[in-house]
């Protein structure tokens, strides 16, 4: 009888294996951070095939802690960076050029022509994203137009598409399997969330061969068998989700009405709206939430540039802290910001501005204003973003927000966590584990195995860590909100003065 499930969590930094029991709890976990490549300004790549070996490596790593063999595994869960593309040879397995990382600006100008020629409208219909350099589309097709030789390739179908679960799978079963599941094609701007197919029209105006293009399933059933080599014996692959919604999975968040919050380098906020898909009018995007083969669930997502990243700035940049526990210190000296706003645009701004033109800004500042007032305006800047993304999703679905589940690094800043529940009025639950993203992958693999019965099963394993409650007074919160709006409003302005 098998007693325990291998989550791969193939991230943006580093690769990592857990692996947990049936109570979900980590039994073994390891990670090796990989090679980030930029080759100009604004272009970010990664080597496919260091992804694949640190990955490997680290679910060699993990079995060996454990002692755990593969006849002890019940599945492997596959959780993954999003968007980020990889095109390789159907005949040689290797790929043609390195994976373009969704964090990547280099097909921006590709996709103001996409706008131009006037498709913007039926991308957000048909896929339910907002055109942007973001996606795999645009990068695919770069990697087709500039490697050479690609594009013959391609026409001659001898390459294959994927984002990173897709590799991963792909390489676990020995190049037998060419397969993604529904929240990947999801974010890949090609893919028909309502109707559940790649879109025709998208793929002639990319000139994106279907032959490229990998065979879409659920996130919860068996894709094929690791080759026996890997770990001594076949395992069945039968996960897999992108990131933030294996988060939303593992967080439980299994009804419509919801939601999450991961607060990572950035924040990543979504809200399950059911078989219900609600196009937004506020800048959010609308996406397939981990979905078994009999029902589709759908998501709202809204996506903050700056997150943790803030805290990395503060640390890094100003070296006005040494770690981020360090910053509740300094923000619990002071009693509140003296009227600073920082408005963390480093990037632009994300949902629900997309505004990638939007600068970095302090507001505010007096010859009273201390390092104290900076943190502590930098820590509450995370949840005013995150708030933003809140009340733009209330605004779309007309659905009262009673609580939000937190992981990620920095939802254990209990300050950060206090002044998010107080900003937004609404209770915040940190769970035990905040491993939600590997937990994710892990309950949808286990489920398509029978390692769990239900998901009523699952819920039985998320423990409450701490609740924290609203407790700012009506008057606070609005006159905080309000200096926050103007805020944004300077740092949006910013281009055009």
């Amino acid at each position: 009888m098998s007693k325990y499930v291998m989550a791969l969590d193939q991230g943006t930094t580093s690769s990592r294996c857990i692996i947990f029991d049936h109570q979900g709890k980590i039994i073994a976990k390891a990670q090796k951070e990989f090679q980030q490549i930029f080759p100009k300004p604004g272009w970010v790549e990664h080597n496919p095939l260091e992804i694949w070996s640190s990955q490997l490596s680290v679910m060699i790593e993990a079995q060996a802690l454990s002692n755990i063999k593969a006849i002890d595994l019940a599945g492997i869960g596959i959780t993954n960076q999003r968007e980020t593309t990889v095109v390789w040879n159907k005949e040689t397995g290797k790929p043609i050029y390195n994976a373009i990382v969704w964090q990547c600006r280099r097909t921006a100008k590709m996709i103001d022509k996409l706008k131009t020629d006037g498709l913007e409208k039926k991308v957000i219909e048909t896929t339910g994203l907002i055109p942007d350099a973001y996606f795999s589309a645009s990068k695919i097709v770069w990697i087709l137009e500039n490697v050479d030789g690609a594009r013959k390739l391609a026409d001659e179908d001898k390459l294959l598409f994927g984002t990173i679960d897709t590799w991963l799978i792909y390489n676990l079963t020995g190049g037998k399997v060419h397969v993604t599941d529904y929240t990947n094609a999801s974010r890949t701007m090609l893919y028909d969330i309502k109707n559940l197919c790649w879109d025709k029209e998208l793929l002639e105006y990319f000139k994106i061969p279907y032959s490229m293009l990998p065979e879409v399933k659920a996130s919860s059933c068996i894709y094929g068998y690791s080759k026996e080599g890997i770990l001594g014996g076949s395992v069945p692959v039968c996960g897999a989700a992108g990131d933030q919604q294996a988060a939303l999975f593992g967080q439980c968040c299994f009804e419509a009405g919801e939601a999450k919050n991961t607060y990572g380098t950035g924040c990543f906020l979504l809200m399950n709206t059911g078989k219900k898909m609600y196009h937004s009018k506020k800048g959010l995007i609308t996406t397939i939430a981990a979905s078994n083969e009999k029902e589709i669930n759908y998501a709202l997502e809204g996506s903050v540039f700056a997150g943790g990243a803030v805290m990395q700035w503060l640390r890094d940049g100003l070296r006005m802290i040494k770690n981020a526990p360090e910053s509740i210190e300094y923000a619990l000296k002071v009693k509140d910001t003296n009227g600073i706003y920082l408005v963390p645009a480093f990037t632009g701004l994300g949902a629900p501005y997309w505004d990638p033109y939007a600068k970095g800004t302090v507001v505010g500042i007096t010859r009273g204003t201390s390092k104290e007032h900076f943190v502590r305006a930098a820590l509450e800047s995370i949840a005013y973003q995150t708030n933003d993304v809140i009340q733009a999703m209330l605004e779309d679905t007309n659905i009262n927000l009673s609580c939000l589940k937190v992981d990620g690094g920095a939802s254990a800043n209990n300050f950060l966590m206090q002044f998010q529940s107080d900003i937004s009025n609404c209770f915040v639950y940190r769970p035990e584990i905040i491993e939600t993203t590997a937990l994710g992958a892990t309950y949808l693999a286990g489920l398509a195995v029978n390692f769990w019965k239900s998901k009523e099963e699952i819920k039985n394993n998320w423990l409450l860590n701490q609740e924290f409650k609203p407790v700012m007074k009506i008057e606070q919160r609005a006159k905080l909100l309000e200096g926050w709006s103007k805020a944004v409003r300077f740092a949006l302005m910013w281009k055009d003065i």
